[in-house]
């Protein structure tokens, strides 16, 4: 799935209603919606760019050991699975 705008541009979005402009007319301004203000908000609010960039590489980061993980345990338990019918 295609996100609409950058983390860049979400932060731009959440500085300019920092600066005064109402959300309403922000949200009409930039064609998106209040709850997606108000999620993007608890989720960027007082991050700066680099900040969004380093937690996007840090959630990357996590789904790759998750998939290791998963993995390994899968591998584990095939192992068990076998040397229980060996013996």
């Amino acid at each position: 799935m295609k996100k609409r705008f950058s983390e860049e541009q979400i932060i731009g979005f959440l500085r300019e209603a920092d600066r005064g402009v109402p959300v309403k007319e922000l949200c009409r301004k930039h064609g998106f919606s209040e709850a997606s203000y108000y999620l993007w908000r608890s989720k960027f609010g007082g991050m700066d760019v680099s900040d969004a960039r380093r937690l996007k590489a840090l959630e990357a980061e996590n789904v790759k050991l998750k998939k290791l993980l998963a993995e390994a345990m899968l591998e584990n338990e095939v192992t068990k699975e076998a040397l229980r019918k060996k013996w």
